[in-house]
């Protein structure tokens, strides 16, 4: 089995950060949110894996390449931004077997056994998650037997809570081309996209069999408000820790928090829900849900809901930011 990692993106909807970092290796709790993804492929034994590269491509590859030398990386780049389809499409040379696709704007928690157990007669699976605000979402209608039916973008009426989360795991990848092809192909979408949800009902349409099943945990970082929202709750669940390296002098501490390496807290409070990264500075300063990253300095500041960037200095200032790497912000005392 390989894997193909859509990875191009400029990761619009979290920038500044996104500027100098690619969207993927944003952290929370510490950990870049594809470190999560190839940790998981690792322990599948899955270590073929077609990166698909855009944004701050060499970036991205550099990060691969020193992190995970076990991984047999091949990287294609998609000059043109035409939507998911147009990002599977260049992996097909690349892939001659089943295969995960896996969109790495979320931390999942996932149970991959079934693509060692799924009955020869399906096709595919398409994990899916129930949620309420399914209007946000692709929805997967399913048939009675819990196949895929159709997938409805954002639908008005709740035909389904079934959120496509993207992730998928193809045996017939065959046909999965076959239908990337033949979308791509048709008309494009008003925003000039080409979805990969389109090949999946192609592939409907021709009588496969796609199985949905539900994740177990399923985190957006796709946006400033979820990658806390995301971090807080890994946190919580077993990365929240104080470094026995880091210097706290005189603090409050609030659990949950992820104090690194190197990092020093002075006085003022820290948590709940924060992490401060290796060799951060925080003095006199109150922080709560929030990523304050590394090497970066906080000093009387009074912060929530807040981003700040590698290298970043804050200053004087009370309220919620967002502030990228090694940038340089002084409220008024």
């Amino acid at each position: 089995m390989k894997a193909v990692i859509p990875l191009a993106g400029k990761g619009t909807r979290l920038r500044p950060h996104t500027h100098h970092t690619p969207k993927p290796l944003l952290k929370v709790a510490g950990k870049p949110v594809l470190a999560f993804i190839l940790d998981d492929l690792l322990e599948l034994g899955v270590t073929e894996v077609v990166f698909i590269v855009g944004h701050l491509r060499d970036t991205m590859r550099e990060w691969i390449e020193a992190e995970y030398p076990q991984i047999k990386g091949q990287f294609v780049v998609q000059e043109v931004q035409d939507g998911t389809a147009g990002a599977i499409a260049l992996a097909e040379p690349y892939v001659d077997e089943d295969v995960l696709i896996i969109f790495a704007d979320a931390v999942l928690e996932v149970d991959y056994g079934l693509t060692k157990t799924l009955g020869k007669e399906c096709a595919a699976v398409l994990w899916a998650k129930e949620v309420e605000d399914y209007q946000r979402f692709g929805v997967i209608v399913t048939n009675d037997d819990g196949t895929m039916k159709e997938i409805v973008e954002k639908p008005s009426e709740p035909i389904s809570k079934l959120a496509n989360i993207g992730l998928y795991y193809i045996r017939d990848q065959e046909l999965l081309f076959e239908g990337v092809r033949h979308t791509l192909a048709a008309d494009p979408s008003p925003s000039g996209e080409y979805y990969l949800t389109d090949a999946f009902q192609y592939m409907v349409d021709k009588g496969a069999r796609l199985m949905t099943a539900p994740v177990e945990g399923w985190w957006d970082a796709g946006k400033p408000e979820t990658l806390i929202e995301t971090s807080g709750h890994l946190l919580e669940t077993g990365r929240g820790v104080i470094d026995v390296e880091a210097s706290v002098e005189e603090a409050q501490i609030e659990e949950p928090v992820r104090i690194e390496a190197g990092a020093i807290v002075r006085g003022g409070k820290i948590g709940p829900n924060v992490t401060v990264e290796a060799g951060a500075i925080v003095e006199e300063s109150e922080v709560r849900n929030s990523v304050v990253g590394a090497d970066a300095r906080l000093l009387r500041v009074r912060i929530h809901d807040s981003l700040v960037g590698d290298g970043a200095t804050v200053s004087d200032f009370s309220g919620s930011l967002r502030v990228t790497d090694h940038s340089t912000l002084i409220g008024q005392r």
